[in-house]
């Protein structure tokens, strides 16, 4: 059996092609990052445009790559939400049409399902049940992870989600679009104890995050060196803002396995490619006795080799969906 996958929650335009033992034959993304840079963040009418120009040529570039036809597909699954509706529309109705046509079972993926199960993309994966932590531009949470079908929510952020907050603290320093990767890179080189910005810790129970305390401190922070004409010291703001969200992540997440008592955690999401964070939960881990699984960076953003992995077990659970299948913008699950 071979999965066709195909992802557009976003902006971003993946399809992917792999074997029920999820070894990746092709994995395609297109990115939409140029169209967007320009207004600081994703416009949903260009981005949901993009996807129909692209959707074709990066499903054809999958199988080509992958050395195969549509003829030896056998099961095709697609992101059915949550994210823009429009964007979804897109790639999911193209999913649906293109079963339809070649008569072949097509499954409806939620996005937060599929990172929760990135790892098993991996040649070394995590078995259940695990902690997960899934951190991006739109969701930060944690769950419980019994099968692959079976998750529980155990906090979620409250505010803004920790890629978003990394994306308008970029914004506040004109760092430009996206704004993890170069807040990341600027911090390399700046002391992560230099400005000490708050840590919400919500409680000392609470599994919940919040980064709009941390954003607006920032915020004040470069309001007033620059009302005073000081130098902003880029490195020491941006790796003392990164420190804190990381520390947050870390600690919650072990703490909620902690919680749960499993002895594994998984990450996943766009900001789980962030070095310090996979760095520092590395070795808080490994403090611990825990098994840490990561998926590799390339898994870790929005691609559509996990999409086909939680669609398989979608299917062997009869979870098809019909032509009239609809597109959701908010997960179930968070």
């Amino acid at each position: 059996m071979l999965i066709l996958a195909i992802e557009s929650s976003c902006d971003d335009t993946a399809a992917a092609v792999l074997d029920p033992d999820f070894r990746v034959r092709s994995s395609i993304i297109s990115s939409q990052n140029e169209i967007h840079a320009r207004f600081g963040g994703i416009v949903p009418e260009l981005a949901s445009r993009r996807h129909i120009e692209m959707v074709r040529p990066v499903v054809d570039e999958a199988l080509s790559k992958a050395g195969v036809c549509l003829d030896d597909i056998d099961l095709i699954a697609a992101t059915q939400g949550p994210g823009l509706v429009g964007s979804l529309l897109v790639g999911f109705t193209f999913a649906k049409s293109l079963a339809l046509v070649r008569d072949l079972p097509c499954v409806g993926v939620d996005h937060m399902a599929a990172h929760l199960l990135s790892c098993l993309l991996e040649e070394r994966r995590p078995s259940f049940p695990y902690t997960a932590l899934i951190v991006s531009g739109g969701n930060t949470s944690l769950f419980s992870v019994t099968s692959p079908l079976d998750f529980q929510r155990l906090g979620r952020t409250r505010d803004d989600a920790a890629g978003e907050a990394f994306d308008k603290v970029a914004k506040m320093l004109d760092l430009g679009y996206p704004g993890g990767p170069v807040i990341s890179e600027l911090a390399r080189k700046g002391d992560p104890k230099a400005i000490r910005f708050p840590r919400a810790r919500l409680g000392e129970d609470s599994l919940d995050f919040s980064f709009s305390g941390l954003k607006t401190s920032v915020a004040t922070y470069i309001d007033k060196q620059r009302k005073q004409e000081k130098d902003l010291a880029l490195h020491d703001i941006c790796a003392s803002f990164q420190e804190a969200v990381v520390e947050v992540l870390v600690d919650k997440t072990l703490a909620a396995t902690r919680a749960t008592a499993h002895k594994s955690v998984v990450i996943g999401g766009g900001v789980a490619a962030n070095p310090r964070l996979r760095e520092l939960l590395q070795n808080r881990c490994a403090d611990q006795g825990i098994e840490l699984f990561m998926p590799s960076i390339c898994y870790c953003t929005d691609n559509a080799a996990m999409i086909g992995v939680a669609g398989y077990h979608q299917y062997l659970a009869g979870r098809e969906v019909s032509a009239d299948s609809d597109a959701y913008s908010r997960s179930p699950l968070n």
